[in-house]
């Protein structure tokens, strides 16, 4: 019974590193999004901050289907 838990809590241990890199992956890519957006902006010079609405859009929208896709394969 111990080396059944030992391997439960090995799995439990991993998920959750494997969880905390998919949200750090997260906030770094919402936070560049952001950033070249505001960039994009000032460069293409929109009054109306399209780019730093859009982009970080985009990039949640594809971490959602990154995380649905590799949690269906579990």
């Amino acid at each position: 019974m111990i080396n059944t838990m030992d391997k439960k809590s090995k799995s439990n241990k991993q998920f959750l590193l494997e969880y905390a890199g998919l949200s750090f992956q997260m906030l770094s890519l919402i936070g560049l999004a952001v950033y070249a957006g505001y960039y994009f902006d000032k460069w293409i010079k929109i009054e109306f901050p399209l780019f730093v609405w859009l982009l970080p859009l985009i990039a949640i929208i594809g971490m959602i289907i990154k995380v649905i896709k590799d949690t269906s394969k579990k």
